[in-house]
């Protein structure tokens, strides 16, 4: 296992987790619940990515490069309507009012 990417949070780590899965690279998140352990103090919990196999390592690096680039403001151009009106950002493949996957 390597360690690849701390993440600011919990859901940056999971998206950046499902975008290696897409590519077929196996991968998994640790630290992601530090801060229940706070109780009711304020607790900042940055958990990692980890690379389950050595030679996804490479791969997972370029990935994480281009996540990263991804995280900009989205393009509106390329940015999509649904069907029912709601207008969805370019990272998005279904839209979140209705569920209704992207037009192709």
């Amino acid at each position: 296992m390597h360690r690849l990417y701390q993440a600011q949070d919990e859901l940056e780590a999971q998206l950046l987790r499902d975008y290696l899965a897409a590519s077929h690279i196996p991968a998994t998140v640790l630290g992601r619940y530090q801060s229940a352990a706070a109780g009711e103090l304020p607790s900042l919990s940055f958990p990692w990515v980890w690379i389950l196999e050595d030679r996804d390592l490479a791969r997972a690096k370029a990935l994480l490069a281009e996540f990263l680039g991804r995280r900009g403001e989205p393009d509106r151009a390329l940015s999509w309507e649904c069907e029912c009106g709601e207008r969805i950002g370019p990272e998005f493949d279904l839209c979140w009012q209705c569920g209704r996957s992207r037009p192709e």
